[in-house]
């Protein structure tokens, strides 16, 4: 009966062991997805247009349509000392037509200042048809007090827009920007000087 008894305890601590092993592994992994979520979100909009993400492309279309679609440009800042703006509020193009298109911004501010721009476009179904070439909101952006800089933007609209139903017989699209200032990073805390002639009488 002992011998039985002690199986069943080993069996039960065994058991025990590999759930407690399963659930470690479970929130490590719950961990790791919350660290990775915002990241793998921002790359799943990049690739699907989701929430009027436009899309990034090296290449100018090789098709192009007679039919035509204004797109509009709209500018903001938030908490950036910057007049942002853009050259002009509307451009009217042909679906493949690769079009190029300027903001201007201007620091307001007496020192230098750096800011980056989130995007989108709506409707928001079409931020996957809205095809970037060329963008300011790629890299980081530094104004000089009171400088002023155009920003240009080199865009298409992807004629694969038509085969969507809900899309092809779009007249107008939105683009927006915000500009945000950038954070600035902590100085890396200089390591504390060793006294030596504390050492030396410490030693001696």
């Amino acid at each position: 009966m002992s011998g039985e008894q002690g199986n069943q305890n080993s069996t039960a601590g065994n058991r025990n062991r590999n759930a407690a092993i399963l659930c470690v592994a479970v929130v490590s992994g719950m961990v790791g997805m919350a660290y990775a979520a915002v990241p793998l979100y921002q790359l799943f909009c990049q690739v699907t247009g989701y929430g009027g993400t436009t899309q990034r492309v090296e290449q100018y279309s090789d098709t192009i349509l007679d039919q035509t679609i204004t797109v509009r440009f709209d500018a903001n800042t938030n908490g950036v000392p910057w007049e942002f703006q853009p050259k002009q509020r509307e451009v009217t193009l042909r679906l493949g037509e690769t079009t190029q298109i300027s903001y201007v911004s201007r620091n307001l501010s007496n020192e230098p200042t750096s800011g980056t721009a989130t995007f989108n476009v709506s409707p928001a179904r079409a931020g996957a048809y809205f095809n970037k070439v060329e963008c300011f909101c790629f890299t980081e952006q530094e104004l000089q007090p009171g400088q002023s800089y155009d920003m240009p933007v080199v865009f298409f609209v992807d004629p694969e827009i038509v085969k969507v139903p809900e899309l092809k017989n779009l007249k107008t699209i939105t683009l927006s920007y915000t500009f945000f200032p950038l954070e600035k990073k902590a100085p890396v805390a200089a390591a504390p000087k060793t006294n030596t002639n504390q050492n030396e009488n410490l030693g001696g």
